[in-house]
């Protein structure tokens, strides 16, 4: 049996029959007080500050027939060989009256200059200040460019996982672009063997090109620099990584002051906390960092850290991990002091600590766990 349909009022018939005939835009609800929600005015303000850069110049690599004895022989095998190379990235203007530019140091890894774009159209040729590949992290400069608009700086580590952000950058050299999403995940590591990490992971679309380009919260102010994807297929899932710009703005101070990093360490051992640690401390801790061990000697010791004691923060800031407390020393200028604050046994004390050269002062990327 057929369905019945429901009797209506021819009233009420002619309300909706009116409402179906009537302009659709007078019934749109206003948002925001009649106006479209947008982030062009946000983007509008901080995308002058990205730039584009283009590499180009000749690397030298090792010839493989120079390992056959008989080839070095009788032929005039040359040891090395020369090519070519082009790559295109992208770098943030952090002070527009000297010129600076921060980009990641795999993008000008290989070269003394650069040439740079801005979004007005200008190029410009930039030299080098220095680079650090333990942090990915390198710093262009630009001589006696006026109009140029520097970004301001915000504070990686108030950043929460769920926070938006933009991406800006030069992905595939198409020219500046600008994505948006979420910030996935903090203290990232474990994407390479060596360095100090402590990536944001963001779910805004970062390619390839990107590389040195802006990360930027709906302040406007920079947080990150996009340094790496994770992608089997080399192109964008959902899944990039950014430098924190505390950390860079650190490795930055140094690079313009002396040309590169000179790392430091008190002459701790440290490993992650686990919820056993905080049993025994007496202390409900979920963060932080173990002392695993206090090497002889060290300024460590010389401060009263023992083992065993539990490291939540470094001059005021609270640590997570294992991870961050090393690149907090390590990156750290030698000669400096740090305020260790200590759990032990429930109790909490502050300790002042020299920070002395590593081992490995003149390298750039750390060969031990020690710090």
């Amino acid at each position: 049996m057929a369905a019945r349909l429901p009797k209506v009022r021819l009233s009420a018939l002619v309300v909706v029959l009116a409402a179906v005939s009537a302009p659709a835009h007078s019934h749109l609800p206003e948002i925001t007080g009649g106006k479209v929600p947008t982030l062009a005015p946000l983007v509008g303000e901080v995308t002058p500050s990205v730039v584009n850069i283009s590499v180009h110049g000749r690397v030298k690599e090792e010839n493989p027939l120079y390992r056959d004895p008989l080839f070095r022989e009788f032929f005039n095998v040359p040891k090395q060989l020369e090519r070519e190379f082009q790559a295109a990235g992208s770098g943030v203007i952090v002070d527009a009256q000297h010129g600076y530019i921060l980009t990641a140091n795999h993008v000008v890894a290989q070269v003394a200059t650069a040439q740079v774009t801005t979004k007005d159209g200008r190029h410009f040729v930039a030299k080098l200040v220095g680079r650090d590949p333990g942090t990915d992290v390198a710093v262009l400069r630009i001589q006696q460019a006026g109009g140029l608009r520097a970004i301001p700086m915000g504070d990686s580590d108030a950043l929460q996982v769920g926070d938006f952000v933009l991406a800006i950058g030069n992905p595939f050299g198409l020219g500046q672009t600008v994505t948006s999403g979420i910030v996935s995940a903090l203290g990232r590591t474990g994407l390479a063997k060596q360095g100090y990490e402590d990536f944001i992971q963001t779910d805004a679309p970062i390619n390839p090109g990107n590389s040195g380009g802006a990360l930027v919260d709906l302040r406007g102010q920079l947080v990150g620099i996009n340094t790496a994807i994770l992608s089997p297929a080399g192109g964008n899932i959902g899944i990039g990584f950014a430098v924190p710009i505390n950390m860079a703005r650190r490795v930055m101070e140094q690079l313009v002051q002396t040309g590169g990093v000179r790392r430091g360490r008190i002459g701790v051992v440290v490993r992650d906390l686990v919820p056993e640690d905080s049993q025994n401390a007496r202390a409900k801790l979920t963060e932080g960092a173990v002392i695993a061990e206090v090497v002889s000697g060290s300024p460590a010791e010389q401060a009263g850290i023992q083992k065993g004691d539990i490291v939540v923060a470094v001059d005021g800031r609270p640590i997570r991990s294992a991870t961050q407390l090393r690149n907090s020393i390590g990156l750290t200028p030698a000669g400096q002091r740090i305020q260790l604050t200590l759990s032990h046994n429930g109790a909490e004390r502050t300790v002042s600590v020299h920070v002395a050269p590593a081992n490995d002062s003149t390298a750039t990327v750390p060969r031990e766990r020690e710090r």
